[in-house]
């Protein structure tokens, strides 16, 4: 029987359930039904999928569906991805194409992705605007903040240990700030930010694809701005704290440099299987960086862009 896929959860999930879903249609079922519970726009990126894609409330969807089965891959409840053995690209290849979980780790898949004309036309205008005002012609997208960051009062939080903490933030963005043009990704105000740093309000997140795409250089967490690093193959570092770069990020085979932060000091977290509040709070500081972390992401950007390293 035919399937039917419903994927859901944040950005990150849906954007690292492409290659996959694109698989499906090419080699297995091109007339495929794919859900998509949130972030339908992430879709758009790839055109070999756009048009398989409906939203949860779409009408006759039912009818659909009837001669199909209906599947809810979960990758976090694969025996693969909780053991650290295989990425969330991975693991969606594993469960959307194979009836059964194969013991070999399937090889990442292309993303091909696509960017429109408009979403293009936003990054160009954005980029000519801070060169006229900044005289910088390098840019650095930052994406401090996962999903999981609030704003508390004049804080910001992540008990997940997946963000940035803000005086690192600053420490970085003040020194990268005298050499490039930065770009912060996200909504959240960041207190204190040097004068200069570029924060763009009401972008979406397919125009934040074309800044990434048009920017030298990406700096960012556990979040979907590496994902999209990634697809389009733009040099990067990336800081993982308390998750698992074999699970969240790409450890080979990528543009990104991977630091992790929290080496030797996590505990796995067992999302959409169960909770431990122990896990939690042993966690929650792994994004804390020492003044020599914030050097090396600070001479990874000045390697690849030019300038003069710091040292102390």
């Amino acid at each position: 029987m035919k399937k039917a896929f419903y994927i859901n959860g944040g950005a990150g999930r849906v954007l690292c359930a492409i290659p996959a879903l694109e698989h499906h249609i090419k080699h297995i079922d091109p007339t495929v039904v794919i859900i998509v519970e949130g972030w339908l726009e992430i879709c758009l990126l790839n055109k070999a999928i756009m048009h398989n894609v409906y939203p949860h409330d779409h009408s006759d969807l039912i009818e659909k569906l009837r001669d199909r089965e209906v599947i809810s891959p979960e990758p976090y409840r694969l025996n693969a991805y909780f053991n650290q053995k295989c990425n969330l690209t991975q693991a969606f290849d594993m469960l959307i194409n194979y009836d059964t979980p194969p013991e070999e780790v399937p090889a990442d898949k292309d993303y091909n992705m696509f960017i429109s004309k408009s979403d293009a036309l936003v990054a160009q205008n954005l980029f000519q605007e801070i060169n006229s005002h900044t005289k910088k012609d390098k840019f650095v997208v930052f994406q401090p903040f996962g999903s999981t960051a609030k704003a508390e009062g004049n804080y910001i939080l992540d008990e997940s240990g997946r963000s940035f903490e803000t005086e690192d933030i600053i420490q970085l963005v003040e020194e990268l700030n005298k050499d490039y043009a930065v770009i912060m990704m996200g909504e959240l105000k960041i207190p204190g930010l040097p004068k200069g740093v570029v924060v763009p309000e009401e972008i979406t997140l397919l125009q934040w694809t074309a800044i990434i795409h048009a920017a030298d250089y990406f700096i960012g967490c556990d979040s979907v701005g590496q994902h999209i690093a990634h697809a389009i193959e733009k040099p990067g570092t990336v800081v993982i704290g308390s998750t698992f770069p074999e699970n969240t990020s790409y450890t080979s085979g990528s543009t990104l440099e991977i630091i992790d932060n929290g080496i030797g000091k996590k505990m796995y977290s067992p999302i959409r299987m169960t909770y431990d509040i122990r896990i939690e709070k042993n966690n929650e500081y792994l994004m804390k960086l020492t003044d020599k972390t914030i050097n090396k992401i600070v001479n990874n950007v000045k390697d690849k862009l030019g300038a003069k390293k710091v040292t102390s």
